[in-house]
C-alpha cells in the first residue's frame, strides 16, 4: 500500500499505538487524580437527541437591524423538517468581552457598539431564541483565536498589539501568528480562561461549552506537545470542576465538550492525552476534526468504551477537504453515510450557510450552495440518508498554514498520488457507508472515477476494485476541475466559491463500472498499477452511487 511521504517515524509509531495512551505526567510521589463524578441527570443530558449540531460563526453582519439579523441567522433552523437539533454560538473574542463582562474590557467593534447602545445583548438574545426554538444551546470557546479587525475577522490583521499578551509575553507560544498564540502550558493561561468561562457559565443559560483547539493550535510549545499533555488535562479538570459547581448552584447540568484532531495520532502530535481525559470523566462529546472527512470514530470508541462520551465528526465547508468545497449534496450524503456507518453519534457543521441564497443577498451576505439546506433535512439519519445517490471520495491532502501541529493539517492523506514510472503501483482504501451488495435491485449503477492530471491513456493504467481488474467505459481528455490546480500548487482553503475553469487544464477522467456485489460497507481497496513511461499523478478517487 502506498505511504504518503509526510508520514513520519514518530507519526507511525503514535499511528500504530505505540506509546499512544500513556498516563498524564505526574509527579511519581503525585497520586492520579480520581474521575469526575457526575450523576445521573448528567448522562441524561448528554444523551439527548442531538442529531445535526450546526456551529455558527456569527461575526458578519453586525450593527444590522438586529431583528432581520436573527431572522437570517435562524433561517435554516427555522424550517419545517430541519434536523438541526444543537447550536453552538461560535463569537470567542478572549481578551476583549463581546457580552457585558467584569473581567474582559468590551470588543470595540463599529456594529457591536450599534447594538449596545440600542441596549441589545447579543449573547442573551442567542441564548434566548435558540431555547425558544426548544434547541440545545452551547458556546464555543476558541482556545487560541486570532486577534479581530473591525469587521471581526483575523484576515490580513493590521490591529493594535493585544493588550494581555503584551502584559504576560510568557502566556504566549511564538508560533505562525505574529502575535502568538496561548500557551495552555502557562498556569496564568489555564487560570485566566476559566475565569472567563466561569463569567459566561454563571450568566448565561448554556446547556454545554464546547473547547475548540481547532481554532488554534500550537497551544503547547512545539515539538513538546506530547511530553507537556499534563497541562492541557489538568485545564480540561479545572474546566469541568467549575462548570460542575455552577451546574450545581443553577440545579441543572451543564455539558462540556472538546473539538480535537480527527484521529488518535494527530491528538498525540498536538498533546491531546484523550485517554486520560476519558478516565478522568473530562468531557461529555469529542467533535472530531474540522475539515477532514476520515475521521478515527473506531478509534475513539475503543478507546473511551465504558464513559458516556459522544463522538461527533466535524464538516467546514470553509476551509474544506481541499477540492470539495461547496460540493454537490451526493458528496454530504457520501461523507454522513460513512460517519453514520461507523458509529457516529452526531454530525457538527461548522462554517456553513444560515440562510438561503435570496436571504443572504438581502443581508449583503455571499450565499453558500444550496446542497446545505437539502443536506440540514437528510444527513441527520441513516434512515433519510437510505436510498438516495451519493458520491464516496477518497480524502486529499490541501493547503492550511494556520496551524502548526497536525490538526486540521491532512497531511497524512493519500491523494494527491504520483505514479512516477512503468510498473510502479498503489493501493487506495475508499470507504463507501452503503450496502451496495445488498441493494443491487434498488441501483442504477456504481461508477468507479479517477481524475488524473495530464492526458493519460486508458491503457496504461492498469486497475482492479476489491481485486477484481475493470475496464474504463469512459476515457475524457477534456475534463475540467476549478478546484484542481495542479501543476501549480493547492491554494490555501477557504474563501467564497470563486474560482474559475482554467480553459488550459489538463486532466483526464476515468470511469469504471462496478458490480453492486464487489463493493463493501467499509474499506474498498482501488489498486493502480502504471505501464507507462510518465508520471501519472491521481488528483481524485471517487465512487458515484446512483438509485433507481
Amino acid at each position: 500500500m502506498h505511504t504518503p511521504p509526510e508520514l513520519s517515524r514518530r507519526t507511525f509509531l503514535a499511528t500504530t499505538g505505540a506509546g499512544l495512551v500513556g498516563p498524564c505526567l505526574a509527579r511519581a510521589d503525585e497520586p492520579r487524580p480520581h474521575p469526575v463524578a457526575l450523576g445521573q441527570k448528567h448522562h441524561e443530558a448528554v444523551n439527548r437527541k442531538r442529531r445535526i449540531a450546526v456551529q455558527y460563526d456569527a461575526w458578519s453582519q453586525l450593527g444590522h437591524d438586529f431583528q432581520e439579523w436573527l431572522d437570517y441567522r435562524f433561517d435554516y433552523i427555522d424550517e419545517p423538517g430541519t434536523q438541526i437539533d444543537s447550536i453552538w454560538w461560535d463569537i470567542t473574542a478572549m481578551g476583549n468581552a463581546t457580552y457585558p463582562s467584569k473581567i474582559l474590557k468590551p470588543l470595540r467593534q463599529v456594529g457591536l457598539d450599534r447594538w449596545r447602545k440600542q441596549g441589545i445583548d447579543w449573547v442573551g438574545r442567542l441564548v434566548a431564541e435558540t431555547r425558544k426554538r426548544k434547541r440545545e444551546v452551547f458556546w464555543s470557546h476558541r482556545i487560541s483565536e486570532v486577534e479581530l479587525n473591525d469587521d471581526g475577522t483575523g484576515a490580513g490583521w493590521n490591529g493594535k498589539p493585544h493588550p494581555i499578551k503584551q502584559a504576560h509575553p510568557d502566556w504566549v507560544i511564538k508560533t505562525w501568528w505574529k502575535q502568538g498564540l496561548w500557551n495552555l502550558a502557562s498556569a496564568g493561561v489555564r487560570d485566566f480562561k476559566v475565569r472567563v468561562l466561569r463569567e459566561l457559565a454563571t450568566n448565561y443559560d448554556f446547556d454545554g461549552f464546547q473547547i475548540d483547539f481547532a481554532r488554534h493550535i500550537p497551544c503547547l510549545p512545539p515539538g513538546r506537545q506530547w511530553e507537556l499533555r499534563a497541562h492541557v488535562t489538568r485545564f480540561m479538570r479545572d474546566v469541568r470542576l467549575m462548570l460542575k459547581q455552577v451546574a450545581e448552584k443553577r440545579k441543572r447540568p451543564i455539558l462540556l465538550a472538546a473539538r480535537i484532531p480527527c484521529d488518535l495520532a494527530g491528538c498525540r502530535h498536538d498533546g491531546f492525552d484523550i485517554a486520560e481525559w476519558a478516565r478522568q470523566n473530562l468531557v461529555d462529546i469529542l467533535t472530531l476534526g474540522s475539515r477532514s472527512i476520515d475521521c478515527d470514530i473506531e478509534g475513539f470508541r475503543r478507546l473511551t468504551r465504558g464513559r458516556n462520551i459522544k463522538l461527533q465528526p466535524c464538516l467546514d465547508d470553509h476551509h474544506a477537504t481541499d477540492a470539495y468545497q461547496y460540493p454537490p449534496i451526493e458528496y454530504f450524503r457520501g461523507v454522513a453515510a460513512n460517519w453514520w456507518r461507523q458509529g457516529a453519534d452526531s454530525l457538527l457543521t461548522f462554517n456553513w450557510s444560515n440562510a438561503d441564497p435570496q436571504f443572504c443577498r438581502k443581508m449583503d451576505k455571499t450565499p453558500g450552495p444550496l446542497s446545505h439546506q437539502q443536506a440540514y433535512h437528510e444527513i441527520g439519519s441513516p434512515d433519510s440518508l437510505r436510498d438516495r445517490d451519493k458520491i464516496f471520495v477518497v480524502q486529499r491532502r490541501g493547503g492550511y498554514p494556520w496551524a502548526e501541529g497536525s490538526f486540521n493539517r491532512n497531511d497524512r492523506a493519500v491523494l494527491p498520488l504520483q505514479l512516477s514510472e512503468a510498473g510502479s503501483t498503489a493501493t487506495v482504501s475508499l470507504r463507501v457507508g452503503d450496502h451496495l451488495a445488498t441493494s443491487a435491485d434498488r441501483l442504477e449503477q456504481v461508477l468507479l472515477r479517477l481524475i488524473v492530471f495530464g492526458t493519460v491513456d486508458r491503457k496504461t493504467l492498469e486497475v482492479k476494485f476489491n481485486g477484481v481488474p475493470t475496464r474504463a467505459v469512459t476515457h475524457d481528455i477534456s475534463w475540467k476541475d476549478r478546484q484542481i490546480f495542479s501543476p501549480r500548487p493547492q491554494p490555501s482553503s477557504g474563501g467564497a466559491d470563486g474560482w474559475k475553469i482554467d480553459p488550459n487544464q489538463r486532466l483526464t477522467r476515468l470511469d469504471f463500472r462496478i458490480p453492486p456485489r464487489l463493493c463493501k460497507a467499509a474499506g474498498n481497496q482501488v489498486f493502480l498499477r502504471s505501464s507507462g513511461k510518465t508520471t501519472i499523478k491521481l488528483e481524485k478517487v471517487e465512487l458515484h452511487v446512483d438509485y433507481t
